[in-house]
């Protein structure tokens, strides 16, 4: 004699199967969200080779408003650290962090601005490596 057999209940598969297509539907949401935009350049210089390093540090000049989510802003008398200089066709930009106000109560970000923004106050690391850029460096 067979044992028997386990029954499901009447909506079970459609419970399932609806289940199954809102996982895939959100992570198509989710994962649209992080958008890689255009290059700003090919080649980067950092203090090493993951570009973890501070290379300098320098104090705003202006405040800079970024125009995408590659870009951080900036205020003016902000502490900058610089951690990558693009090259290249993106030679105007370089890569940083700014300090908050007051024991850094603005969150860091990792994102391009201006160089002519910031006054470098002090160098970090005299020798650079020339490294090329990775199209995560550009993703939102």
């Amino acid at each position: 004699m067979l044992p028997p057999r386990n029954k499901t209940q009447p909506g079970t598969s459609l419970t399932v199967l609806l289940l199954c297509v809102l996982v895939v539907c959100t992570s198509d949401v989710l994962s649209s969200r992080e958008q890689a935009v255009h290059k700003l350049a090919d080649r980067k210089m950092c203090a090493d080779e993951e570009c973890s390093h501070p290379i300098s540090m320098g104090r705003a000049l202006a405040d800079y408003t970024a125009p995408d989510c590659r870009f951080i802003n900036i205020h003016q008398g902000q502490i900058v650290y610089v951690y990558g200089k693009l090259k290249g066709r993106g030679r105007n930009f370089w890569q940083g962090t700014v300090q908050g106000d007051y024991f850094g109560e603005q969150t860091s970000v990792l994102g391009f601005f201006p160089k002519s923004v910031v006054e470098v106050t002090q160098h970090l690391v005299t020798d650079l490596i020339e490294l090329p850029t990775e199209d995560w460096d550009f993703r939102c």
